[in-house]
């Protein structure tokens, strides 16, 4: 579209929103001054784009037949393969659908974005090829990938295999289905909030949220920069680890990473338990919301991870109980400048623009009731933090965050890893249709209170099964130092194989 200056009128309308008098003489002085940028931004328009690169063909993929998908978790089917060779050959593999994928619907489960098709593929989805992956499909995710349960995607609920009924976890609900329903052999997912964990801890899977940047997030729709992660589950430790192989690493686009360390993961889990320091934190215990039996089941695994030879204590890190506030306000501040005033991409953050998700965002405003409850209550606050304290909040939870982090960083000087119920309770039942807005938030808010502190300070953090509660999968979480995957993953391992 070519580019062309807003008339006076338009000029006075934007400055009446920006507290600027523009008055007829100022609004042809402005216009005047402007006129020579013109032709530069009309030569800014002729450039050619630069996309990420494709360098496997693929069909556009379909929508499957609800009797082809018994727990609604395909978004769309594909028969995507790379290399024929590699660390990942043979695998099926399923993307959560706010990762791109060229020339396959991109939706990030909601109704504004359907129609809209990437033109590159996210550096994740190049290195699964490269590794000889074959992606088998889009796996149906939360609108906008902004609820810890399974109530608000536009393709409607996702049913967890392990308890009909029951979410699967948010926000990467069609990814835990698949593997609990064993239709692929690892899958993505992504993590703003617990939304790798969740998922793991209430279908009994395995999911690691990394270290901030160890996974480049390029070519993945995020909601706030500085939470961003995305990466691997599957139905075994030494999957994930395997996947994170192939993974990790700076990919020289995404601003997210900085000083990144990677390691041989595989290699790395033969290491047992023996001479590990584990410090249980007492403050993840005994919520409001914990259920007795998940607690019970932590507290029985605390005792297995002795018995292999790891060395456990109970320690007290009282800021444990800060992290959802401080989470709470970068969240849902950071989320409305990236949908409302970043057209889904950020602004002022460098890394791969995706023009054509902006455009697809440009009308949010016009189809904002579409929204489910999570995300027009978020946005409403969202917008009124930023416009009644001018980003107050925003920055001191930013600032805050250090505080958290080096409250974490000292207990782990101490210890090797830390212990925690990834979340207090196991899966909840989705609600009804037409359920209140009270009971949709109940559903997809609740859970996050253990898994969201680390998405704020960036530590890796895994979910691992370690038994049931009313015949739910419980999940065992283990957070590691920065970079220090490899330790995270080793202890996860030896508690599997016990």
């Amino acid at each position: 579209m070519a580019f062309i200056l807003p008339n006076k009128d338009r000029l006075r309308r934007m400055g009446a929103d920006l507290g600027i008098d523009v008055d007829d003489g100022y609004a042809e002085e402005v216009l005047e001054l402007l006129a020579p940028l013109v032709p530069e931004f009309r030569t800014l328009e002729r450039l050619p784009h630069e996309p990420l690169p494709v360098r496997y063909p693929r069909a556009p993929g379909v929508r499957p037949e609800p009797r082809d998908n018994p727990w609604g978790a395909w978004f769309v089917r594909t028969d995507i393969r790379g290399a024929r060779e590699g660390k990942l050959a043979g695998r099926r593999i399923a993307i959560k659908d706010n990762v791109a994928i060229a020339g396959v619907q991109m939706m990030n489960g909601a109704s504004v974005l359907e129609g809209y098709v990437p033109d590159g593929d996210a550096t994740i989805v190049t290195r699964i090829l490269d590794a000889g992956g074959h992606i088998v499909g889009k796996s149906v995710c939360e609108y906008f990938s902004f609820s810890g349960g399974s109530a608000t995607s536009s393709t409607g609920p996702v049913n967890s295999p392990r308890n009909p009924g029951h979410t699967p976890g948010g926000s990467t609900t069609g990814s835990a289905a698949l593997l609990a329903a064993g239709e692929v052999d690892l899958a993505i997912g992504a993590d703003q909030a617990g939304s790798i964990r969740i998922p793991a801890s209430f279908s009994g899977i395995v999911g690691l949220k990394p270290t901030y940047g160890l996974v480049p997030y390029t070519g993945v729709m995020g909601l706030d920069f500085t939470i961003d992660h995305v990466g691997p589950m599957a139905r075994s430790v030494a999957d994930v680890a395997l996947f994170l192989e192939v993974l990790a690493g700076e990919d020289g686009i995404d601003g997210r990473q900085r000083n990144v360390r990677v390691a041989n993961y595989s290699e790395g889990l033969k290491g047992g338990l023996a001479g590990l320091r584990i410090g249980v934190v007492k403050e993840s215990f005994g919520w409001p919301e914990s259920h007795p039996g998940t607690d019970a089941a932590v507290r029985a695994a605390v005792d297995d991870l002795r018995r292999g030879g790891a060395v456990l204590e109970e320690i007290s890190i009282p800021w444990h109980r800060h992290g959802f506030a401080i989470w709470s306000g970068i969240a849902n501040e950071g989320t409305y400048q990236t949908l409302y005033r970043g057209a889904g991409a950020g602004h002022l953050t460098p890394g791969a623009y995706p023009l054509g998700l902006m455009l697809a965002l440009g009308n949010l405003p016009q189809r904002a009731n579409e929204m489910p409850h999570t995300v027009k209550i978020g946005m409403l606050l969202g917008h009124y933090l930023h416009q009644q304290y001018q980003g107050r909040f925003y920055g001191k939870a930013q600032n805050l965050r250090r505080r958290l982090r080096q409250e974490y960083d000292a207990a782990l000087g101490k210890y090797d890893l830390l212990l925690m119920p990834t979340t207090a309770f196991p899966t909840p039942r989705i609600p009804a249709d037409g359920a209140s807005a009270s009971e949709i938030i109940q559903h997809s808010w609740t859970m996050l209170a253990n898994t969201c502190p680390f998405d704020v300070t960036g530590h890796p953090a895994i979910s691992v099964p370690c038994g049931e509660a009313d015949g739910k999968p419980v999940g065992l979480m283990l957070i590691g130092r920065h970079f220090e995957d490899a330790t995270v993953l080793r202890a996860a391992a030896a508690y599997e194989n016990r």
